[in-house]
């Protein structure tokens, strides 16, 4: 098979845990450009949080896409162009608020080029920001300071209490919201639908290319719809068993040039 497209997640999958994509993993995916090959990097991130590697990847000069907010939008690198577009209904916000706070939880959201928290000094929180290399501003008033529209909201919390939230809000919003997590401690709020797979869908449908030819690795939940979607679907080594039983293949881990493997075997260097 030749693959038209590799499509990557980018914490634990493509960025090692210092979140920088290695020498070899960088060289790799430039050869693979240029034999044509696309690429897409997609994330739970806000488009500024991605923008940087995209830079070095050099995804303008290639034709690359950038699938930020879980696939809430999607960008063309080439033209800056925003290809896909859905943003969060302002009216759920105050409920998603005060049911992260009633569970002693915090929540954010990105405002222009940084990250507005309820809490600043939380360790999650900081985490996101740490990700995205992102500062983050504390909203006293969360609900009333925002400006509208966004993306998405995430809620950080510990893994458990989280997981109960999660269950809660799915039950209590269905059909408005989607609820899902993209690590233990962050849980995505996005609009119905939003997903990384329905997005990959409408991407290769404008662009032509068949799921067959499509390569996509990930290691996280927010992951395992576009793994089962691709034609070669590819689990990092460090993912949940959960999200490895979904792939075709695994991988080396993210510390182990884990993307750089499966260029080199795939498309650099297809085995027969």
């Amino acid at each position: 098979m030749i693959y038209r497209m590799i499509v990557l997640d980018l914490d634990g999958t493509l960025t090692n845990e210092k979140k920088e994509v290695t020498p070899r993993t960088h060289s790799a995916l430039m050869k693979a450009q240029a034999m044509g090959v696309k690429v897409v990097l997609a994330s739970g991130r806000p488009t500024y949080g991605i923008t940087p590697l995209a830079a070095q990847l050099k995804l303008k000069d290639y034709g690359g896409f950038i699938l930020a907010y879980n696939g809430g939008r999607v960008i063309d690198c080439a033209t800056g162009d925003t290809v896909f577009n859905q943003e969060l209904n302002p009216d759920l916000v105050p409920t998603l608020h005060d049911e992260a706070k009633a569970a002693g939880m915090e929540i954010l959201t990105y405002q222009g080029e940084g990250i507005a928290a309820t809490k600043k000094a939380n360790k999650y929180v900081l985490h996101e920001a740490f990700i995205n290399k992102m500062p983050v501003v504390e909203y006293s008033d969360f609900k009333h300071q925002l400006v509208f529209p966004i993306n998405k909201c995430l809620i950080v919390g510990d893994p458990k209490p989280l997981h109960q939230l999660e269950l809660r809000l799915a039950a209590m919003l269905k059909g408005r919201l989607s609820v899902y997590r993209s690590a233990g401690f962050f849980l995505e709020c996005v609009p119905p639908g939003i997903e990384k797979a329905n997005s990959l869908e409408k991407l290769i449908e404008k662009l032509g290319i068949k799921r067959e030819e499509v390569i996509a690795c990930g290691d996280g939940y927010n992951d395992k719809g576009m793994i089962e979607f691709a034609g070669l679907g590819v689990a990092m080594a460090n993912a949940s068993t959960e999200v490895q039983d979904s792939a075709d293949y695994i991988t080396y881990s993210n510390e182990e040039d884990g993307v750089a493997h499966v260029v080199e075997k795939f498309i650099i260097s297809p085995t027969l």
